[in-house]
């Protein structure tokens, strides 16, 4: 007999439940008859209702572990499914077969099987159905295919006849005679195929938002009409890095309906389970839901419908629920009959649910992941392209799909590249591809005839979305030069008799650009949060601050020149503080010559500090996409940005720069300069076609900037000499050899080098010439170039890399001085016709005044000085004896602490 209290508190339990029934019947009924958005409007006052009389709901942005879509709300599938499932598993077998006969020809040589395997029906679905080509009048689709999954997108190529077999055989063989085809998605290396470079983890996400936000920002401004959708595809382990979560806010605070992320949750990173213990694809859905986005989970495939529907009591959602990560990964893996002995046999209701159910039904149960239904992800693409908000798909697959032994569902997966004969068969077999014994082994491709059922239907299906994908071309017409008035006036007058910093002159350049008749509509300024710092609010007002929306409130400077202007005619991208989304807009406008036809022109404002060091992978990504535009490297230099400090002061971004082969790195000193690169980058960007990207470093130092009456010789402004990297500023007033140097200042650092000219001639008797070095780094390749030359080709006659020949026409020891770290002067000490001595900004920084700073890092006038009288001591042309007292006359004290390492 039960105590009372047992009793009362069953009793309490039975009340509750009815309660809850109706409850529940009373929802159902509301829904019925009046409709989903009166029970959402209900349930919002029942919230609202529960929190005034203080009850605390348990706050989660999750839902239960079944799919969003219920199957009777599912979107009709549109195509042949018999049909499309044959020419799937056509494509898998090629793209298995194509890592397989790489490896064999080539040991160790790579490849994925399984990504594919994971995501093939995800990318099927989209190239039969969604995924629009360049001639579709809604406009052309960008598409972010997940990296490893290549080779699935090169069998669809080839079995739709745009890749052929040799191709196929040399996959990542690209230096084959007979052409290859690159590892991963790589636009550099396949210019005519590959939009988007997707392998470095984590950036797609981000890429693809600020993609779909700049299509929004060309169709706002009224430059294209339709700009088509984007559609980036992740692995569920990238978003593991910051990258792929930073932007996502943005997506929903930009209203951007043009995206969608599918992310294929097949549970396994490269080594293992992402989360084991955990439920990723639940976290994964908090993480979008929290940022605004529509979350469609595409979990269980069609063989469960029909145990779902008889799930009444919710026992069967609530197990699948409660079942973590690295279970759900170990059924795929064991098949039918440990499912039913795991999974079912906890609970005597669940194994009554599948009392009666065959092995092969069972094991349909253990792989049946909604990612791997055609239909399922049919509709759930379908319900994505009829949001009204950013959509992300969470589409759980098994990694390894249809490899078996060989590596389904197992931890190996992401490193199986070698298949046995028992393995391609049991893979041929499971997939039903032609491919006859007698030819199994050598895994063979199979392509059907042209006049096929399967291919006719590919090429039928991609005419009808206007054109195969991915296909990059190139459709903007060469540029029609600004007028050169906006470049010739600072090349003349330089700041005009007044104090001007470097970053000024470059607002005013793109101020006078903006209103040129041929570019103006085509510059993207671009500035993460630090437009008043370099002084670009000044085109608040003019150009308008872009938003999605029109300004809806009155900002507190509204009376005021610079007004903080919102609107969605803004030309300028104001990015707020993030580095990584600015670089993800200067991409999509970098690159907008190709994805539109639009020769847009941006024009990135940042911090020189917080460019190649913080976004340097966004960086390299864009010279793989080829993108052009201008990096603005403000505030530059490790002495010339006075006060900011250790964190911000600028000392190795051009070496940095080295490292990226499609970047023109310049650090000019003077207006005029200035002007003369950026007319060169703009001529060689956009009117020659060279896919490069030009970075630039300003200062924010006031100086007075020279005209040409001060700077120019009889010759005129030597524009080839800032070009290639160094041009003879001022030769010295006297004459003589015996003491004679050369000095060579980079950047601001120019003025501190003639400084030091007056003091070694006034002072010393020491006849000195200066250069200004406006790149370290176009100086390099060249010299680099010109050896490589004479080293292949030792008949010909040799040439003379131009720093060489320009130093070796002017006799004397050389001193060079830079605020970026010696590193970069010393890169060139091979090519000097004498040694080199080189001073740099070598060290963390401080803050302080630029005098003092200068003297801290021993780049101002005296340390150049006394570096040009040690050399020439060095070649007996000063007295040594003399240094020691030099070193008193000029103020440097000798036991200074090293900058280096202090």
């Amino acid at each position: 007999m039960a105590e009372p209290n047992e009793s009362s508190e069953r009793a309490r339990r039975e009340r509750e439940r009815a309660q809850i029934r109706d409850w529940l019947a009373a929802l159902d009924d509301i829904i019925e008859r009046e409709g989903v958005e009166t029970a959402e409007k209900m349930l919002r006052q029942l919230q609202q209702r529960a929190a005034a009389r203080g009850v605390e709901l348990p706050f989660q942005f999750k839902t239960p572990y079944l799919n969003t879509i219920p199957p009777g709300d599912e979107a009709q599938f549109e195509g042949d499914p018999e049909l499309e499932e044959r020419i799937l598993n056509i494509v898998r077998w090629n793209a298995m077969a194509s890592v397989v006969r790489a490896n064999r020809r080539l040991e160790g040589i790579g490849g994925h099987i399984g990504s594919y395997t994971s995501m093939s029906t995800l990318f099927e679905v989209g190239f039969n159905h969604f995924f629009r080509g360049q001639n579709h009048p809604e406009g052309p689709d960008k598409i972010y295919f997940q990296g490893h999954a290549s080779t699935g997108v090169y069998a669809r190529a080839f079995l739709e006849g745009r890749l052929d077999e040799t191709q196929l055989e040399n996959f990542r063989r690209e230096l084959q005679p007979e052409g290859g085809l690159s590892s991963y998605p790589h636009p550099w290396l396949m210019p005519d195929f590959w939009e988007f470079p997707t392998v470095s983890m984590g950036l797609s996400p981000l890429m693809g938002i600020y993609q779909a936000r700049f299509d929004r920002y060309l169709e706002n401004r009224g430059m294209v009409e339709n700009a088509g959708r984007v559609w980036a595809f992740c692995g569920d382990g990238e978003f593991d890095e910051p990258e792929a979560r930073g932007a996502l806010s943005i997506a929903a605070l930009e209203e951007l309906d043009n995206l969608n992320i599918v992310i294929d949750c097949n549970l396994q990173r490269l080594d293992g389970p992402v989360r084991g213990n955990g439920k990723l694809i639940q976290e994964l859905e908090a993480v979008f839901m929290g940022a605004g986005w529509r979350v469609l989970k595409l979990l269980w495939d069609s063989a469960w419908d029909e145990l779902l529907e008889k799930d009444v009591d919710g026992v069967l959602a609530d197990h699948m629920e409660s079942t973590v990560d690295g279970e759900w990964q170990r059924y795929a893996a064991e098949g039918g009959a440990y499912l039913r002995e795991h999974f079912f046999g906890k609970d005597p209701a669940l194994e009554q649910m599948v009392e009666g159910m065959s092995e092969h039904e069972l094991d349909a149960l253990a792989r049946g992941r909604g990612g791997h239904d055609m239909k399922k992800v049919f509709a759930a693409f379908r319900a994505a392209e009829e949001s009204e908000r950013p959509t992300v798909i969470l589409a759980h697959t098994i990694k390894g799909y249809g490899l078996g032994e060989a590596g389904e569902a197992l931890n190996i997966a992401h490193k199986t590249k070698k298949l046995d004969e028992a393995h391609l068969r049991q893979f041929r077999d499971r997939f039903n591809v032609p491919v006859g014994d007698d030819q199994l082994a050598d895994a063979p491709f199979y392509r059907p005839a042209n006049d096929s059922r399967e291919v006719k239907y590919v090429q039928e299906r991609r005419e009808k979305l206007g054109g195969y994908v991915p296909r990059r071309k190139v459709q903007a017409p060469p540029l029609e030069m600004p007028d050169d008035a906006i470049f010739d006036k600072v090349i003349e007058n330089g700041s005009g008799g007044r104090p001007a910093t470097t970053t000024m002159i470059a607002v005013r350049m793109l101020a006078d650009l903006r209103k040129d008749d041929k570019v103006g509509e085509l510059i993207v300024p671009i500035v993460p949060d630090e437009a008043r710092t370099f002084g670009i609010e000044a085109l608040f007002p003019q150009a308008g601050i872009y938003s999605a929306q029109e300004q809806q409130y009155e900002p507190v400077d509204a009376n005021t020149l610079q007004s903080y202007k919102e609107s969605t005619q803004g030309q300028i991208l104001e990015e707020g503080i993030t580095e990584a989304g600015s670089m993800g807009s200067f991409i999509a406008a970098g690159t907008a010559y190709a994805t539109h036809g639009l020769n847009t022109i941006p024009f990135f404002f940042f911090y020189s500090i917080f460019g190649f060091q913080r976004i340097g992978d966004l960086i390299w990504a864009a010279a793989d996409q080829r993108a052009r535009g201008f990096l603005i490297g403000a505030t530059s230099g490790r002495t010339t940005l006075n006060g900011e400090g250790l964190q911000h002061e600028d000392g190795h971004s051009h070496l940095l720069a080295y490292t990226n082969p499609r970047v023109r790195a310049y650090d000019p000193c003077f207006a005029h300069e200035l002007a003369v690169i950026i007319r060169h980058g703009m001529r060689e960007m956009y009117v020659n076609g060279e896919d490069v990207m030009y970075y630039v470093t300003v200062a924010n130092e006031d100086f007075e900037h020279p005209g040409r009456d001060e700077y120019a010789d009889q010759r005129g402004v030597d524009e080839e000499g800032i070009i290639r990297g160094m041009y003879r500023y001022r030769a010295s007033r006297k004459s003589g050899e015996v003491r004679r140097v050369q000095l060579l200042g980079g950047g601001v650092l120019l003025r501190e080098a003639l400084e030091a000219q007056r003091i070694l001639e006034d002072d010393f008797g020491v006849t000195a010439d200066v250069w200004s070095v406006t790149s370290w780094k176009a100086l390099y390749e060249d010299a680099l170039d010109a050896e490589r030359h004479n080293r292949l080709h030792p008949n010909d006659e040799e040439q003379v890399p131009y720093f060489t020949k320009k130093l070796g026409e002017e006799p004397g020891a050389v001193v060079a001085v830079s605020d970026f770290v010696k590193a970069l002067p010393y890169s060139l000490g091979r090519f000097c016709p004498c040694e080199m001595v080189a001073l740099g900004t070598d060290g963390l920084g401080r803050s302080e005044s630029r005098e003092a700073l200068r003297d801290f890092f021993e780049v101002d006038a005296k340390h150049i000085v006394l570096a040009a009288l040690r050399a020439l001591a060095a070649e007996d042309r000063f007295p040594e004896g003399r240094l020691e007292k030099a070193i008193e006359q000029l103020g440097i004290d000798p036991s200074k602490p090293n900058p280096m390492t202090s």
